[in-house]
């Protein structure tokens, strides 16, 4: 095997990459239609699993009905606002029904806060809260006008009513923080002993993207005594998920996470769950049996906000978790920190990814000197191989053992330019990870055109350049002697143009800059080569 059927196979093992993405992306579950804001809502059943002790303070088991009458809140609400938030809190249950990130557009076009929670059909995603009592009847709290309806710099206060219980929800907001904190004192009104569980969670509908060649998770996640695992719509209405014991629970998309936080060791229960053509992910909180006149009080934080990795590491919750770079995390993880960094420096991600360029092909100069050698020395060849190919003719054995005693007579090892090629490919698949994944990178500009590096050149500059980059840096290298072989080589430049117009702008720079960073150096090398007597 020579270099020039290394390099063939490098490159279909890419193309192969991003078409099996593309089939992953088309075999996906399709998204069923949007219901409107009135889909009925589905509880959390809560019996206590097999094998999993009750907690003390419960004394009979809460059952909750499949599914209530219980609809979303279409009344009146609470608007609040602070430095990265505006938002709505509904009267009937005391949800968010309505939240904004201020420091996130919608789209470079858009200066609107993305809608993280919306009661909107098409992008329905919402809180709902409520109580289940033992006997499987759903309540839900109906609250007053609050006395304090701003959150900059003071709480919300909500006090209302849910059947015999009153409720009491204090809604806390941080400056400059996506944790909210919500408090919920419930005091048994009635003249009869109440036991049931406290639910609180996120209804989704399924809104699948296509993202090309991207396959971006979408659907609830879950943290069940310290595992963490993500459950896709398809799998939700397969197989409910219930287990009982410490953890969070939420809902996720591209670059956004809604999750619900209870403390660390509570002893809730996790669970995700169809709801009609929607779906829910949620905590369930068992709570003690309350006599006539007696309170009790649930503390829990939700997670409103991007999926910035450092951000959410430092909660400790392993929140971090939901920002997946695949089989690729143990490189691509620092070359996010890397990435980060730079950016810190120069304030520009498109600089920064040029300066990770620059530090990887550093980190593989001489092992890719050696190829660029042995590649200097096969083209040094060419005259010998061209001449042995009209000697033998089409005997394709014997012009490969021809070829090899060539190699040996000359001490060419074609086999020294794959070693790089092979070590170089998991750094491209990593980076190809961080930027499909890094909220930091959705809506940075770069220069001129390109005011998105998450999303394609909107002109095909950057993958026109790519490409006549290919071309250039085949050049260089020396030419196949098979002619079918020869023909596949010269369209990959072609062929890549066209699979990268689909791809992130800020991938497709990271390629360019690594060819034009390689044909410097391979010219170099060649020239030098060439130059040197027999």
């Amino acid at each position: 095997m020579d270099t020039q059927k290394t390099i063939l196979a490098f490159a279909l093992a890419v193309v192969i990459f991003l078409l099996f993405q593309a089939w992953q992306e088309q075999n996906a579950p399709k998204p069923v239609t949007p219901t409107a804001v009135h889909q009925s809502v589905t509880t959390p059943s809560t019996p206590t699993p097999a094998g999993a002790s009750a907690p003390a303070a419960v004394a009979t088991p809460i059952v909750a009905p499949v599914s209530t009458s219980f609809r979303p809140a279409t009344g009146p609400t609470v608007p609040f606002q602070t430095p990265v938030f505006t938002g709505q809190i509904g009267l009937k249950g005391g949800d968010i029904q309505n939240l904004g990130l201020r420091h996130y557009p919608q789209a470079v076009d858009n200066p609107a806060p993305y809608p993280i929670l919306d009661t909107a059909a098409a992008r329905l995603t919402i809180q709902q809260s409520g109580f289940v009592s033992s006997d499987g009847q759903t309540l839900v709290a109906q609250f007053a006008v609050p006395a304090v309806q701003s959150a900059d710099g003071q709480p919300i206060i909500l006090t209302g009513k849910a059947g015999p219980l009153t409720v009491k929800k204090t809604w806390t907001f941080q400056p400059d923080s996506y944790v909210v904190e919500e408090h919920i004192t419930i005091t048994n009104s009635g003249s009869a002993p109440w036991s049931g569980s406290y639910f609180d969670q996120f209804l989704r509908n399924d809104r699948a993207k296509s993202h090309m060649f991207m396959s971006i998770f979408t659907g609830a996640v879950l943290m069940h005594k310290g595992n963490f695992s993500e459950q896709s719509f398809s799998d939700i209405r397969d197989h409910p998920v219930l287990k009982a014991g410490p953890g969070w629970a939420g809902m996720m998309d591209h670059y956004f996470l809604a999750a619900i936080l209870p403390p660390e060791h509570a002893q809730t229960q996790v669970y995700a769950r169809p709801s009609g053509a929607n779906y829910v992910a949620g905590i369930s909180t068992p709570l003690p049996i309350l006599a006539p006149g007696q309170s009790t009080t649930i503390t829990q934080q939700l997670f409103l906000g991007p999926k910035q990795q450092q951000t959410l590491a430092a909660m400790g919750r392993g929140l971090e978790q939901t920002v997946d770079y695949g089989w690729f995390s143990v490189i691509a993880e620092p070359m996010h920190v890397v990435l980060t960094w730079f950016h810190g420096l120069v304030g520009n991600w498109g600089l920064a990814i040029i300066l990770l360029v620059i530090v990887v092909k550093s980190i593989f100069f001489y092992p890719s000197a050696i190829s660029y050698r042995s590649m200097a020395n096969m083209r040094k060849l060419q005259p010998k191989l061209e001449k042995l190919k009209k000697e033998v003719g089409d005997d394709r054995q014997k012009l490969g053992a021809a070829m090899m005693e060539l190699y040996r007579s000359e001490k060419v090892n074609p086999m020294a330019g794959c070693l790089p090629i092979v070590l170089q490919m998991p750094f491209f698949m990593a980076l190809y990870w961080v930027l499909v994944e890094s909220v930091s990178l959705r809506q940075a500009p770069f220069i001129l055109w390109i005011h998105d590096l998450a999303i394609p050149d909107p002109y095909y500059i950057l993958p026109l350049l790519m490409g006549v980059s290919m071309f250039f840096q085949q050049r260089l290298n020396p030419a196949p002697v098979d002619p079918m072989q020869k023909r596949i080589m010269s369209a990959l430049p072609v062929i890549f143009a066209v699979f990268f117009s689909f791809f992130p702008a800020g991938l497709v720079l990271y390629w360019l800059t690594n060819n034009l960073v390689s044909i410097g150096q391979q010219y170099l090398i060649t020239r030098h080569i060439m130059a040197a007597k027999d």
